[in-house]
């Protein structure tokens, strides 16, 4: 692999102004997949393609089995359910290199975790587990930034003793019997965290974006989403009924083009002003690992009048010297944000999301939000994880325990980046972020048995697991490995997974 040397990278606003915005180098890379490498990967999908259309004839001639749900026979003159390239890419892309993924875990994942061995004996039709484990692989998949996801400890006692007072479910929603004085507690300590006047939390992180997103915009007003928007955010746009376009990643040229248009022409046919224009970005972005040009999308946000909408659902935790996320990396005032989302899933090892704001906000989701009248309100366990792991982050549990991990994840963050980028590596993303995609570009690398060559299964041989992205999760050409460091992990660990790295790459 060739190497991509990091630069700062100058705001793509090319006011002049733009430059005071940033207190510290804003530092990412990304290198653009060279010719060849595209070439070969267009012809790797090409021939995967022409033997999965040949495969198909021969299931059309009884002379493979296909191993696929079907219609029924009386169902055969109906619409297909699914289409027709889904149901093809899955037949004899997928299928290929499926046991990369689902694979089932038997322990905390925490730096390191046990796995269920698993066979198949149809090429990844079905698995079978063979009753082994193997254990200690090395963690590198899970989004645990700050170690938080434990069996033992603290956090782990405290939720244990909260589930023998409360139980594990709470069996309704917030608006009928399900308010439990816990939700209530983390509320006002979320609020707190983030520097705001008021916030709300919901039981799913995907729902907090999906249900809220709609509440807040309808028809007659405008989404401005950036390109790679988590499916939550993309969902929860198309569902509000507003017009959506979409600004290239992180490109404030791009933004500000869309906002004056907005301005200028109004809606499409009338003309007449939109009701309201919303700003949809995340802090971090989860397959590139690039962090959001909050003080450009600030800028920009108080100029055009618009309303910003902020998803730090991987940055909450595990940006910042405070670790409450990249309105605190950047130094900026929270009131600047008018939509604070993030999610407990990641930083907190719990789950659930949150929405922070005005006080005017939060009482209006509170009636609004589908998510918050209709589904049922997060199990007290689970709260009290929150809790006891965002009070030791802000050191009100009275030890500097939160601090020393914020303090390690970003060295480890620095060092493992590094230390890829010495060996060789492509490295996407800001050097800042946990969120580490080493790319691949070559399916066959991700698992498929063209060139055999399957980066997933050797790291795994080798007792490391990790995550393997490719296309439609990212462009056709851009497959890749995705690391998540954490605190958790160790120096030596992270050395293994460089050097393992390495030689799977030889």
């Amino acid at each position: 692999m060739n190497s991509s040397t990091p630069t700062p990278t100058p705001p793509q606003n090319h006011h002049a102004s733009c430059t005071s915005l940033y207190k510290k180098p804003f530092v990412e890379s990304f290198e653009e997949t060279p010719l060849l490498v595209a070439v070969l990967t267009y012809m790797g999908y090409g021939i995967l393609t022409i033997f999965g259309y040949l495969r198909d004839f021969l299931r059309d001639w009884k002379f493979e089995k296909c191993h696929l749900a079907r219609e029924r026979e009386e169902q055969k003159d109906f619409v297909p359910l699914y289409q027709d390239f889904e149901n093809f890419y899955t037949r004899n892309l997928y299928m290929r290199i499926r046991d990369n993924w689902n694979r089932p875990i038997r322990s905390v994942p925490g730096a390191k975790m046990d796995l269920v061995e698993r066979v198949t004996p149809d090429y990844n039709w079905t698995f079978e587990h063979t009753g082994k484990v193997l254990k200690d692989v090395i963690n590198m998949g899970s989004y645990n930034y700050l170690g938080f996801a434990e069996n033992t400890g603290t956090c782990a006692d405290a939720a244990s003793e909260c589930a023998v007072k409360y139980g594990v479910g709470v069996c309704s929603s917030r608006q009928e019997t399900g308010n439990l004085d816990k939700h209530e507690e983390l509320e006002k300590l979320v609020a707190r965290f983030l520097g705001v006047e008021s916030s709300m939390v919901f039981g799913m992180g995907f729902a907090t974006n999906s249900m809220n997103i709609p509440a807040l915009m309808g028809k007659g007003c405008l989404i401005l989403s950036d390109e790679l928007n988590h499916a939550s955010l993309v969902l929860g746009a198309r569902l509000s009924g507003a017009t959506i376009r979409v600004f290239k990643h992180n490109n404030m040229q791009s933004l500000e083009k869309l906002l004056r248009d907005a301005i200028v022409h109004g809606q499409p046919r009338i003309h007449r002003p939109w009701k309201k224009i919303l700003i949809l970005v995340e802090g971090i972005y989860s397959m590139e690992g690039s962090i959001v040009r909050l003080p450009e999308i600030i800028a920009l946000k108080k100029k055009y009048k618009a309303y910003l909408y902020l998803d730090e659902a991987h940055s909450i935790g595990a940006l910042g010297p405070r670790g409450s996320g990249v309105v605190d990396y950047f130094g900026l005032d929270p009131c600047d944000v008018d939509i604070m989302m993030g999610t407990f899933t990641k930083s907190f090892g719990a789950a659930g999301g949150y929405i922070g704001g005005k006080k005017d906000l939060v009482d209006y989701l509170r009636l609004h939000s589908h998510s918050a009248v209709y589904a049922t309100s997060m199990s007290p366990p689970i709260t009290q994880q929150i809790i006891t792991s965002m009070k030791c982050i802000m050191g009100e549990d009275g030890t500097t325990l939160g601090q020393e991990r914020l303090c390690q994840l970003s060295e480890n963050t620095t060092y493992f980046r590094r230390r890829l980028h010495e060996m060789g590596f492509i490295i996407y993303g800001n050097n800042d972020s946990p969120v580490v995609p080493l790319m691949l570009y070559m399916p066959a690398k991700i698992g498929g048995y063209v060139f055999m060559f399957s980066f997933g299964r050797e790291m795994l041989k080798r007792n490391i697991g990790t995550v393997v992205v490719g296309f439609p999760a990212t462009p056709i050409i851009e497959s890749r490995a995705r690391f998540c460091v954490s605190a958790a992990h160790t120096r030596e660990m992270l050395d293994t997974v460089s050097i393992t790295c390495t030689l799977v790459k030889q």
